[in-house]
């Protein structure tokens, strides 16, 4: 999964997050007056949770490979084989286990989630882990998305290295394309720390569709599960921001900004707050502190290029898209940009490549339509 973090330009979604500060006090950020009562059930009982169908899954459909292959190689073959579950990998909603299931198809974050309640069912050790700086980006309309990864390991059950059937290390499971995962690096995690990200991007997800009362419900609960988890605190004042809760939203992110003060996406939110509240003097400061600290935030060189693209300066363009393709490969709105400025260059080879690309990084059903509807009318303009 990918995890999520929001801010307002800036939102952090979850999976990985760096090391955790020590456990913040939410006492006086809450404020449950403010919102109206969440739409929908939320309760952490409800991630692992496994549905009457994920129990037939493990009792009939596929008992005979769990029997025949022991647990851990059984339900590992039943996740990847496309004779089983068939999953998609789909970053639009983060989904529970049972959810997950039942759709088929999650974000990494979804998935590990699913994968560890069936593994929970069947006495196997699950250790989580969070990618080490590995960290990407997107966006919708004026919202960041800074997204981090997760994966799971499998560890072997006592009885089954008793009958010889599977050794004593573990079988990582991971949801993202080998390319995508080659070299990276991780860090342990605890179930508490998934359950908040897993809340954390209900959060997110909820306010980009403007359900606010959904979003404050779910940062509320990520925060009181795991008060170490810095993004939820990042979230919660985005939510207050566009609630018009100036006041708790700058309290917040002063909060979170204090725990890590090196923290850019607080400190972008904390500009953008202070300066809605009338503190320019505040904000002009932090804003000197960010700028030294990240020159050229994520989007700097794609809006630069966005410019350069608009006054038909082609070259320029895709220099500046290839700069942001460099720092995010896989982001595929980078290289459907940057398949754009080729063709502008009349490079209709290098366009219909970076279009393939994009059509490959795709996330949602949505953008992998769109991408491949273009890639055919290219292709199709090369054969004539």
């Amino acid at each position: 999964m990918k995890f999520r973090t929001i801010a307002l330009t800036t939102l952090l979604l979850t999976a990985c997050a760096s090391a955790p500060p020590p456990p913040p006090s939410p006492n006086g950020l809450l404020h449950d007056q403010l919102f109206g009562p969440p739409s929908s059930r939320i309760n952490a009982e409800d991630v692992f949770a496994l549905s009457d169908g994920m129990r037939r899954f493990l009792r009939v459909d596929i008992v005979d490979e769990l029997n025949f292959k022991g647990v851990r190689q059984g339900l590992f073959d039943a996740l990847y084989s496309r004779g089983q579950l068939q999953l998609e990998y789909e970053t639009r909603v983060t989904r529970n286990a049972a959810e997950a299931f039942a759709a088929r198809s999650g974000n990494c974050l979804s998935l590990v989630i699913m994968t560890a309640a069936f593994a929970k069912e069947l006495n196997m050790p699950v250790k989580f882990q969070s990618a080490v700086a590995n960290e990407t980006w997107s966006r919708d309309g004026n919202i960041q998305y800074y997204i981090g990864h997760v994966n799971l390991a499998l560890g072997a059950r006592s009885m089954d290295v008793m009958f010889g059937r599977a050794a004593t290390d573990q079988l990582t499971i991971d949801f993202l394309p080998p390319q995508e995962t080659r070299g990276m690096s991780t860090r342990l995690v605890d179930e508490k720390t998934i359950v908040a990200m897993y809340m954390n991007n209900r959060a997110a997800e909820s306010f980009s569709v403007g359900k606010l009362d959904d979003a404050y419900g779910w940062a509320r609960a990520a925060i009181l599960h795991n008060p170490a988890f810095l993004n939820s605190y990042n979230t919660l004042g985005v939510i207050y921001q566009r609630h018009g809760n100036l006041p708790e939203a700058v309290a917040v992110l002063d909060h979170a900004l204090a725990l890590d003060p090196q923290n850019t996406k607080v400190m972008a939110n904390l500009v953008s707050v202070l300066t809605a509240s009338g503190r320019g003097a505040e904000a002009n400061a932090l804003t000197v502190k960010l700028d030294r600290l990240e020159p050229n935030p994520p989007y700097a060189y794609l809006n630069r290029g966005m410019t350069a693209l608009h006054s038909g300066d082609y070259q320029s363009a895709r220099e500046q898209f290839a700069k942001e393709v460099a720092r995010a490969p896989y982001n595929d709105e980078l290289h459907y940009w940057l398949a754009v400025a080729y063709a502008g260059l009349g490079d209709t080879e290098q366009a219909r490549r970076e279009l393939a690309k994009a059509l490959d990084y795709s996330t949602t059903r949505k953008d992998h339509d769109l991408y491949a509807a273009k890639l055919d009318r290219l292709r199709a303009s090369q054969v004539h």
